[in-house]
This record gives structure tokens, C-alpha cells and sequence, in this order.
């Protein structure tokens, strides 16, 4: 009997060290990882001017809301910048013959109150000038162009979409290429994507 034990005790260890010896042969895999999510590209967003308030030359706050439901020119400049100074009275006269087409000039002064509230005294704006310096380059900054210098014009439309920027002192072929956009793009002849696409050429 104790024969037979040790005879099976013997071939259950050679069993069990055979299947240690092939387990030991078999490379063991690690499981293989979760495929990461594919992120969804987003629909583009339209872009919407924030909303911003600044103060004037005298030192009122106005806020960017006053202008709602016009196709706004947003002119940054300051009295040190010379096409600034340049493109002035032509800003000027586009106020005066679009104001009453629901179009609305707005210079935002990068620049200190006391030499913009001089340099108004001659100016003599027809147009409301807000004045920043910070606050006023963040502002522009917020179109998604980096801001690199002046002058520099966001055109809004009459809806609060901000529809493009331009770098650099407008002219007049400029201003007539905005309200032809502008006046067709109210008139749902053109989509804010086609109005973008031909304001970006300027």
C-alpha cells in the first residue's frame, strides 16, 4: 500500500512539474488597453462680440449694448498712431452718410484720456470715442487676431456677430466693400459665412 502511494505521489509531483514547466513557456500577454475615444469635431461656433463697457472722454461709462441692433465699426487708434490720425475724417464721413442706414462708428482710444480729450478738441469726432488702454487691447484681442498694432477695426453685425477684422488704415474701397456686405447680409441676400469670407479679403 505504501508502495502505491508513494508511486502516485511521485507521478502526480511529475504532473504538476511538467504543467509549471510548459505554464512558465507561455509568454503572457498583458490585455491590450482601451481604445481611446475619438473626440468629435465640434460644429463651428459664430462668433459674438463680448460684451465690454469703457469709459468715454469725460469719463462716463458707456457699454457696448447702447449700439445693439446696428452694423457697428469698432476703430481702435490713438493719438500717437498717424494712419490712425489719417483715416479719421474718413471715419468721419462714413458716419455721416450711413448713420441714418443703421450704421455706427465707435473709436475705442488705446491711449490716455487727457491727450485723446485734446486731440478731440480739434477733431471734433461725430462719433462716440471710448477710451482704454488694457481693457481696450483685450478687446481687440478677443476677435482672435493677435493684436499687433493700430490702427485695427472689428466689424459687427447688426445681429452682434463679429464678422471679421481688419489690420491697418481703411480706405474708402474698404468702406464701400463693408456696407455693401453689411446692407445685404440684413437683407438675408448673403449668409454671415459669405459676408466673413469676403470681409476677410479685405
Amino acid at each position: 500500500m505504501s508502495r502505491m502511494f508513494l508511486i502516485s505521489t511521485s507521478a502526480f509531483v511529475v504532473l504538476m512539474a511538467g504543467v509549471l514547466f510548459y505554464a512558465a513557456q507561455i509568454s503572457v500577454e498583458a490585455p491590450a488597453p482601451a481604445p481611446l475615444p475619438i473626440e468629435q469635431p465640434q460644429a463651428l461656433k459664430v462668433l459674438t462680440h463680448p460684451a465690454f463697457t469703457l469709459p468715454d472722454m469725460a469719463g462716463v461709462d458707456h457699454d457696448f449694448s447702447e449700439w445693439s441692433g446696428k452694423n457697428r465699426i469698432l476703430n481702435f487708434w490713438a493719438t500717437w498712431c498717424a494712419p490712425c490720425r489719417r483715416e479719421i475724417p474718413l471715419l468721419k464721413a462714413f458716419q455721416a452718410e450711413q448713420g441714418g442706414n443703421e450704421f455706427q462708428v465707435i473709436g475705442i482710444a488705446v491711449d490716455y484720456p487727457e491727450p485723446v480729450a485734446n486731440y478731440a478738441e480739434t477733431a471734433e469726432f461725430n462719433y462716440p470715442i471710448l477710451v482704454g488702454q488694457q481693457d481696450a487691447m483685450a478687446i481687440a484681442e478677443s476677435s482672435g487676431i493677435e493684436f499687433v498694432g493700430l490702427p485695427f477695426t472689428m466689424f459687427v453685425s447688426s445681429n452682434g456677430e463679429l464678422l471679421s477684422s481688419y489690420i491697418g488704415e481703411l480706405h474708402q474701397s474698404h468702406l464701400d466693400t463693408i456696407v455693401d456686405v453689411m446692407t445685404r447680409l440684413d437683407r438675408t441676400e448673403i449668409t454671415s459665412a459669405e459676408a466673413r469670407s469676403v470681409l476677410n479679403q479685405l
